[in-house]
C-alpha cells in the first residue's frame, strides 16, 4: 500500500512547499497555500517505450504535415494548422464560449474523427447544443468521463486524430484523494494526458478556465506543460471574442484570430477592421485611428477619448483595453511637454471593439484622441497615427512599419503622421497614394493647424 504525505499547494501559482507558509515566495500571494495529501506511489503509463539518446545529427528531418481545422482563423493561430502530438491548452473565463468553439470544430470537420470528452455535460445536453449549432457530426465521438485513467483508456482504444478535453477542473485520477479542480489533480492530469498525445501521436485539446477569485487552480500552473496556450477572451456584452496565442511551440505568438458569437455557434471574422471602427463617431471628437499589430496582422483601431473638466482634485483616470500605466505616462509627457495640466480633469480612454491592444505604437493616437477631446475638435477620418511615445515626447518608430501602411492605404486612409525615424528606409514609391507626415516629438504637432490643412 502507498504511503501518504502531505505537501501544501499555492493555490495562485502551483509553488509547492514542506509545510504551510503565510506568503508564497513564488508569486507573493498572502494565505494562498492549501493542504494536499499525495501518495508516494509512482504514476505508470503501461506499454512505456525505452529510448536511448542518439546525437544531433543523427536525427533525420521529416516534414510535419498539420491537421488542418478547415478554420481560417484557427489555424491562423495555431501557426497553420495542428501539429501531431501536441498539447493545446485554451484557457478563459467560463461562459466565454471555449466549449462552443472546440464543439463547433469536433461536429463541422467529417475528415477529422475527433474524441471530445466532457466532465460538465452529459450526453442529453451535448446532443441539444450540438443541433444548436447545427453540425451533424458524422466523425464526433462523445465520453462524458471524469477519471483520467478511463479517458486514456478509451484514447488508446478508439485512437482518434483528435482529443478534447472539456474541461481539466472536472478530471480527476485516483492516485489523489484531492477534489478535482485542485492544483495536484491538474498537474497530474496534465502529465498524464501529454504523455498520452507524445506516445500515440495524438494532438489533445485541454480546455482550462480561469476564476478571477483565484479559489480553483487555473491553466497557469500548467502552461509550461503544454505546446500550445490560446487565451479565449471578450466581453460577455459583446459578442466579439478574440482568440489570442500566447505561446507556440511551432508557430508565431501573439496571433489572434476574431470570432463572432452567434446563435449558431461561432462565426468567423476575416475583416476586423469592419468590426474595429465605427462609422458613426466619424463626426465627433474625441477620436482617432490607429494602426496596430497583433502578432503579424495589423489592425485599423479606433481610440475614443473623453477629457471632462471637475472640481475635485481626485479624478479618475479609466482606460479600456489600454494599459492604465501607459495611460499614467502618457498624462505626465503630455503635461511636461505641451503645458496642458490635467489635474482637474478626469480622462476616459476606450477601444472600440471591446479589445485589449498590447501594441505600443497605440500611444500617439491615444494622446491625439485626448487632444481632440480636450480642444474639442474633430479629427478626419483620413488622418491616422503610429508611433510609441517616449518619456521625453519623442515618437519612437514602430516594427513592421510597411505592413501597416499597406494596411491604411488598402482601406483608403489618405494621410498617416509617423516617427521621423528611419523614414529613409522605406521605399515611398509603394506608397503614392498615401501621405505620410514624419515627426520626431509630440511637440511638432499642431492638432488644429494640421486638421485644416487635411480637409483644405
Amino acid at each position: 500500500m502507498n504511503k501518504q504525505r502531505i505537501i501544501f499547494f499555492c493555490k495562485e501559482c502551483g509553488n509547492e512547499s514542506l509545510k504551510w507558509l503565510g506568503k508564497c515566495p513564488a508569486c507573493g500571494a498572502w494565505n494562498s497555500f492549501i493542504e494536499q495529501k499525495l501518495n508516494d506511489g509512482e504514476v505508470k503509463l503501461e506499454n512505456r517505450d525505452t529510448k536511448k539518446p542518439i546525437k544531433l545529427q543523427e536525427i533525420t528531418e521529416g516534414e510535419i504535415t498539420r491537421i488542418d481545422t478547415k478554420s481560417v482563423e484557427l489555424n491562423r493561430v495555431l501557426g497553420g494548422g495542428i501539429v501531431p502530438g501536441s498539447v493545446i491548452l485554451i484557457a478563459g473565463e467560463p461562459g466565454i464560449g471555449k466549449s462552443t468553439l472546440m464543439l463547433q470544430f469536433a461536429l463541422r470537420v467529417k475528415s477529422i474523427k475527433t474524441l471530445y470528452v466532457s466532465g460538465e455535460e452529459s450526453e442529453y445536453q451535448l446532443k441539444l447544443r450540438a443541433e444548436r449549432l447545427k453540425g451533424k457530426g458524422e466523425s464526433c465521438l462523445i465520453l462524458c468521463d471524469t477519471i483520467v485513467e478511463n479517458i486514456i483508456t478509451a484514447i488508446s482504444e478508439i485512437k482518434p486524430d483528435i482529443v478534447v478535453i472539456d474541461s481539466i477542473q472536472t478530471i480527476q485520477t485516483d492516485n489523489y484523494e484531492s477534489y478535482p479542480g485542485s492544483v495536484s489533480q491538474i498537474k497530474q492530469c496534465a502529465f498524464l494526458l501529454m504523455q498520452t498525445a507524445k506516445q500515440m501521436n495524438i494532438p489533445i485539446f485541454i480546455i482550462g478556465h480561469v476564476n478571477k477569485e483565484g479559489d480553483i487552480a487555473g491553466p497557469k500552473i500548467i502552461e509550461h506543460m503544454v505546446d500550445v496556450v490560446l487565451f479565449f477572451e471578450g466581453n460577455t456584452n459583446n459578442t466579439y471574442r478574440l482568440l489570442r496565442t500566447m505561446k507556440n511551440r511551432f508557430g508565431p505568438t501573439f496571433e489572434i484570430g476574431l470570432f463572432d458569437m452567434r446563435q449558431d455557434g461561432l462565426k468567423e471574422v476575416t475583416n476586423p477592421t469592419n468590426v474595429l471602427i465605427n462609422e458613426e463617431t466619424f463626426n465627433l471628437s474625441g477620436t482617432c485611428l490607429a494602426c496596430v499589430i497583433e502578432g503579424i496582422r495589423p489592425l485599423i483601431v479606433e481610440v475614443q477619448a473623453l477629457v471632462n473638466q471637475v472640481n475635485h482634485f481626485n479624478p479618475q483616470r479609466v482606460s479600456n483595453g489600454y494599459d492604465n500605466k501607459r495611460l499614467a505616462i502618457l498624462i505626465a509627457v503630455i503635461e511636461k511637454i505641451l503645458k496642458i495640466k490635467f489635474y482637474n480633469k478626469e480622462i476616459f480612454i476606450n477601444i472600440a471593439g471591446g479589445f485589449k491592444i498590447n501594441d505600443t505604437s497605440l500611444d500617439f493616437a491615444v494622446a491625439m484622441a485626448m487632444l481632440s477631446s480636450t480642444y474639442d475638435l474633430t479629427i478626419p477620418r483620413e488622418l491616422c497615427f503610429i508611433g510609441e511615445i517616449g518619456l521625453n515626447g519623442e515618437i519612437r518608430p514602430s516594427p513592421k512599419i510597411e505592413q501597416r501602411l499597406n494596411e491604411i492605404q488598402k482601406i483608403g486612409i489618405k494621410h498617416v503622421v509617423v516617427s521621423s525615424f528611419k523614414i529613409k528606409e522605406l521605399n515611398m514609391a509603394n506608397f503614392k497614394n498615401l501621405n505620410i507626415i514624419p515627426v520626431s516629438n509630440i511637440s511638432e504637432i499642431k492638432l488644429k493647424e494640421l486638421i485644416s490643412e487635411i480637409k483644405c
